[in-house]
């Protein structure tokens, strides 16, 4: 096992680099030029010269295979991300100081998700073709067709015209008042874990209607054990092992949603801090956000990979 995980590790290197050439050239080719925006905000006007100067100052002057190189050796012997165009600030604080926001989100979110998900996935299949399943399914269809950031465009509209309710603006951390943080992350993590929810759900119901027509389901039912006992010792830990798979997957889902989520409810996360940084080109801080969040999502499909060994034993086995 170890020597897998060590593999797989090392496996993430090359694809991290690659990555990270892709967003580092794709981000310079968006429209606009951040020395031009600094510029139109000086009122001393845009001549040939405080051009130069600028881009000199911000190291955009060298061609973008060597900044390319002096951003990666930064990251590879330094672990600096580089420093933000515009707040003068390194890109390493600015999303240790944001991380901890969209991780509480997605991981409430995912939690909301298997916990609606699962239990009624399973009761969809066992219930096969009974009201409860039409109710079931019709339930994940529907939150399968209604945008994150719709309804949460709703939430924030309409109680604030109809009672005078509207979602707390200003954030308060975890650590300094728990309960006030999970009553502003609660209405964000349930609209995107219910998003999240119904494509799992489905798998689920699918996957369970499959184990449920096995032979080994036969065999035990006819040995006599309890219905209740063959759904959770044998049905269940067989059908998880594809829908664990689909989580990982999800994870880009889960961070472009809490990206939406995290501006409609003024959360100061990741989310915020790119947008904030693509309308402004900063390119340091996009290119440092895409890669923190591309090695999260490789990070969390290696857990998801590890995890089939817990549910099947016979995954440990090869």
């Amino acid at each position: 096992m170890q020597t897998y995980i060590l593999r797989r590790l090392l496996a993430l290197l090359p694809t991290l680099l690659i990555a990270s050439i892709i967003v580092f050239v794709i981000v310079r080719m968006v429209p606009g030029d951040v020395v031009d925006l600094m510029l139109s905000q000086n009122d001393a006007g845009s001549n040939q010269l405080t051009r130069e100067q600028l881009l000199a100052t911000l190291g955009l002057d060298k061609p973008i295979w060597e900044q390319y190189g002096i951003w990666i050796s930064g990251l590879l012997f330094r672990g600096d991300l580089g420093q933000s165009l515009w707040q003068n600030e390194a890109v390493v604080h600015m999303i240790a100081a944001r991380l901890p926001v969209t991780f509480e989100l997605g991981l409430l979110a995912m939690v909301i998700a298997l916990t609606v998900a699962i239990p009624i996935g399973v009761y969809s299949a066992v219930k096969q073709d009974t009201a409860g399943d039409y109710i079931a399914r019709s339930f994940s269809l529907l939150m399968l067709a209604v945008p994150s950031f719709w309804v949460g465009t709703m939430i924030t509209v309409f109680p604030s015209i109809w009672w005078g309710w509207s979602p707390e603006i200003q954030f308060t951390p975890f650590l300094q008042d728990p309960l006030q943080n999970l009553q502003q992350m609660l209405i964000p993590a349930i609209i995107l874990g219910l998003a999240l929810s119904a494509i799992t759900m489905r798998m689920t119901r699918t996957m369970m209607l499959e184990v449920l027509r096995q032979d080994y389901i036969r065999t035990a039912r006819a040995k006599g054990l309890g219905e209740m006992l063959i759904l959770t010792r044998h049905a269940v830990r067989n059908a998880l092992i594809p829908v664990i798979t689909l989580i990982g997957s999800q994870a880009p889902i889960l961070i472009g949603g809490a990206v939406i989520l995290e501006q409609i409810f003024v959360l100061p996360g990741m989310g915020l801090l790119l947008l904030d940084a693509v309308n402004q080109r900063d390119y340091p801080v996009v290119t440092g956000v895409f890669f923190v969040v591309g090695l999260a999502v490789m990070l969390i499909n290696l857990v998801v990979d590890l995890s089939y060994g817990l549910i099947d034993p016979k995954v440990r086995q090869r």
